[in-house]
């Protein structure tokens, strides 16, 4: 079972949609942000004072969609995937000892890609001199013209951003939209704030003779 599940995300082809899913998320959101309030402003059929709350309302709920999933994908489900592999379903796998997070193999993937001449002068820079000195990763990287790219890691690191991205878009960005839009569109003068309504106070008259 763990064996069909390592060789299904150390496929290209699982790490290609999956990249080329993270990527259009983000430009199809933007988009939206853009292209869904100017449309609505374009409306010549609509009201000023309808176009402006509906454009700003759309724009702040794309906004909101893609900050969530730029928030969640990055830091919570991609490197979270990482840990989670590296201690659970692949705890036996040696690439994945080799590499002491997803931030260190994602730096060392993007690398890897280089053609070597590019490659040895991003690690003859300060900040890379020090870097990828164990297990063999820095040798490779700068001896071999093409290094070790661990499709496993890829592939793994990817599907939590699928993940996250399902999880992110559909389900939590909706909730924070709900208690953050509102607020902000009256902060922009855009809508008025609800006045709780007051049930009328009916005056009973007590007969003082009864």
């Amino acid at each position: 079972m763990i064996s069909a599940i390592a060789n299904g995300l150390s496929s290209s082809t699982l790490a290609n949609i999956a990249q080329n899913t993270a990527a259009s998320v983000s430009i199809e959101t933007t988009l939206k942000s853009i292209g869904r309030p100017g449309f609505i402003l374009i409306d010549n059929e609509i009201s000023p004072d309808t176009k402006k709350y509906a454009a700003a309302k759309e724009f702040l709920y794309q906004a909101t969609c893609l900050a969530v999933y730029l928030a969640l994908v990055i830091p919570v489900f991609k490197k979270g995937a990482f840990t989670l592999a590296k201690k659970t379903f692949f705890k036996n796998k040696p690439e994945f000892s080799k590499f002491k997070n997803a931030d260190e193999f994602l730096e060392y993937h993007k690398l890897a890609k280089k053609n070597m001449d590019n490659r040895k002068a991003s690690l003859m820079k300060d900040h890379s001199r020090d870097k990828f000195l164990h297990d063999g990763l820095r040798e490779d990287l700068e001896n071999n013209e093409s290094p070790e790219l661990y499709p496993l890691i890829k592939g793994t690191i990817e599907l939590g951003s699928l993940i996250g991205s399902v999880f992110g878009l559909a389900i939590l960005a909706p909730q924070i939209s709900h208690y953050t839009i509102h607020p902000m569109l009256r902060a922009l003068g855009l809508e008025k704030k609800e006045t709780p309504k007051t049930e009328p106070k009916n005056d009973v008259k007590l007969d003082k003779k009864a």
